[in-house]
């Protein structure tokens, strides 16, 4: 429905079922395991032994890409977004920290497949701007509304408010987070679910399930820390929180309690994985139980069971736990990989309570389970069920690009840096200018630390060679797409001799993917969005350092398809804010590099919090 308003799409997609088919009658009749096929009968609704029906006319097959239910709700919700000085955290340490209607995680954002979402998001800090990304959702058409300051918006200055409006036409589990700097791991951030059809049948849906890494300092700080060679690997993260819970590292007499969820005997259980990190990706697993995977991201995928799962930062997955086992108390456990490639947390044991009901409400489980050999390898095996196959010889020439990333080591004011590079391009980008703003002033004179591609043409396949020459591993998050991954390898990859080792017949499809260090990864996607779209590691530290890459779909057609003129007044706003503010201009890439040679004379943008 691209190029539509969203009232005229609502309307017509409305009518398109009217006129397909008389409005259908009441199911009786239908069992469980019917679902409907194109232009069949209607299939049901989904319920505990019908989850790949989804309102009578759709199910897990429906092509979301090309169709989608009715608009039947708009979704309001409001954000105010403050700081506060002395916050009593998860564990009982007292920290500065962001929070959004004064809670960490935020607000659950629930929507159904095709739902609008309506968010009016308050700046009620004083010395920050912001702006939320909603993580995984496509924005077909809507650019605008993608969040990503810089690239997509300006900030929200102090005092001001912006209204997020899009629409959600695809189903799962995400989340959202700010994207000003390295805000989110301040406390903007929360869980953001569509309820849809499933791959298989669950009776109860447990609801989102945030697990984070947690410090005690500001990720302000922590990234002046972080960036300086002479400190070597990022800090560890103090704690690992399980849905913004968990007592203090060093014990439960410091503060602090476990997160506890409790399973019905004998009914099987939807839980909605959720990493959120800042820097942490970790194995998880529940002692004496296992996963069946039916969504990785917000791809529905046939269901595959497993141990446990490798969740990079950013990724998530939709599970299904089966009570089958004794009632009592399991250990949910978080591994992290021992060597420090994804981070390292003060706590040894991150872990939360898995309780069947009837249970004991107070003990602690006594099974610790198989102690796990965490590595920092992404998941592998999963089939979508939508299907998206790839011509081979669609791989070649102009539509296959190479992204090298790098790191590099200058000198910038306090010391050497480390400084991230794609295309040997630290990107940082302008908070004041973003590039919608350049496309609806026809003006295509971005600075070339905008880090920005071109890419005209429509509805075509285009790959991406992103050649990691470093030994620490990166997920890789796109906006705007769910990509294929083709495939990934150690070494270099070589387009001329290695194209057999990728998969071209519906490869894994996510919005993130972990790619290895010293490695290549291939991903590939269709040319069906236009917008700006921002692709970037999900790591904190290193988007602030420079590792991100833009890219300008079908520049041509924006304009036409969304109003851009709505960027200007809150770009106007946040310009007055920045002529005043003591803690500009910024330091970081602005999207959570280093740049500047006065840094021990002013403080970073995101400096004050409190």
């Amino acid at each position: 429905m691209l190029g539509l308003t969203k009232v005229s799409a609502v309307l017509l997609a409305t009518a398109a079922l009217v006129v397909a088919s008389p409005a259908p009658s009441p199911v009786i009749h239908l069992l469980p395991r019917q679902t409907i096929i194109p232009g069949g009968k209607p299939c049901g609704q989904n319920n505990a032994t019908n989850r790949r029906c989804w309102k009578n006319n759709w199910n897990i097959s429906t092509d979301y890409d090309n169709i989608n239910p009715p608009a039947f709700n708009n979704r309001v919700y409001d954000f105010h977004i403050t700081n506060v000085t002395n916050w009593l955290g998860p564990d009982g340490v007292r920290k500065p920290a962001m929070l959004i209607n004064n809670q960490f995680p935020g607000p659950t954002i629930e929507a159904d497949w095709g739902d609008y979402i309506i968010v009016n998001v308050y700046n009620d800090m004083q010395d920050n701007g912001t702006s939320i990304h909603w993580h995984g959702i496509r924005q077909y058409g809507e650019s605008n509304q993608d969040g990503a300051n810089g690239v997509t918006e300006c900030p929200i200055p102090p005092g001001s408010m912006k209204t997020y409006d899009f629409h959600v036409t695809q189903y799962g589990t995400s989340w959202y987070h700010s994207h000003y700097s390295n805000q989110y791991g301040n406390g903007v951030v929360g869980p953001l679910i569509v309820r849809g059809p499933a791959a298989a049948n669950y009776d109860i849906d447990l609801g989102p399930y945030m697990i984070n890494d947690y410090y005690h300092e500001t990720a302000d700080r922590l990234h002046l820390r972080a960036e300086l060679v002479s400190n070597g690997p990022p800090p560890d993260s103090d704690n690992i929180l399980f849905r913004g819970k968990n007592i203090h590292p060093l014990g439960a007499s410091r503060g602090g309690s476990y997160d506890r969820l409790t399973l019905t005997p004998g009914k099987k259980h939807l839980l909605r994985l959720i990493n959120a990190s800042v820097d942490n990706s970790f194995v998880i697993s529940l002692v004496g139980h296992n996963f069946t995977v039916i969504t990785n991201d917000l791809v529905p995928v046939n269901p595959v069971v497993r141990s446990s799962l490798f969740m990079a930062v950013g990724q998530r997955y939709d599970v299904i736990i089966e009570a089958n086992q004794a009632v009592g108390n399991y250990w949910l456990n978080a591994t992290l990989e021992a060597n420090n490639n994804c981070g390292r947390s003060r706590n040894l044991f991150p872990a939360a309570i898995i309780s069947y009901q009837g249970a004991s409400t107070t003990a602690l489980p006594t099974n610790r389970g198989t102690p796990r050999v965490a590595t920092c390898n992404g998941e592998t095996g999963f089939s979508p069920i939508l299907t998206r196959t790839v011509p081979s010889t669609a791989f070649a020439g102009s539509a296959v690009g190479t992204l090298p990333v790098t790191l590099e080591f200058p000198n910038h004011g306090r010391g050497q840096v480390f400084e991230w590079r794609v295309k040997n391009t630290p990107i940082n980008i302008e908070w004041d200018h973003p590039i919608l703003e350049y496309v609806l002033e026809n003006n295509s004179s971005w600075p070339g630390a905008a880090n920005l591609i071109d890419v005209p043409q429509a509805d075509q396949w285009v790959f991406w060679v992103i050649q990691n020459d470093f030994a620490l591993p990166h997920p890789i998050h796109l906006h705007g797409h769910d990509f294929l991954t083709l495939g990934i390898g150690s070494g270099t990859f070589n387009i001329n001799t290695m194209k057999s080792q990728l998969t071209f017949n519906n490869p894994i499809r996510r919005d993130v993917v972990q790619m290895p260090g010293n490695s290549w990864l291939v991903i590939g996607y269709k040319t069906d969005n236009p917008g700006v779209w921002l692709m970037h590691c999900h790591i904190g530290w290193h988007v602030a350092m420079g590792l991100g890459v833009q890219f300008l779909e079908r520049k041509d057609e924006i304009k036409r398809m969304m109003p851009l003129d709505q960027l200007v007044p809150n770009c106007d706003a946040w310009r007055r804010y920045a002529k005043t503010s003591p803690y500009l201009p910024k330091l970081d890439s602005g999207l959570r590099r280093r740049e500047g040679e006065e840094v021990e004379k002013r403080e970073p943008a995101w400096r004050r919090i409190a």
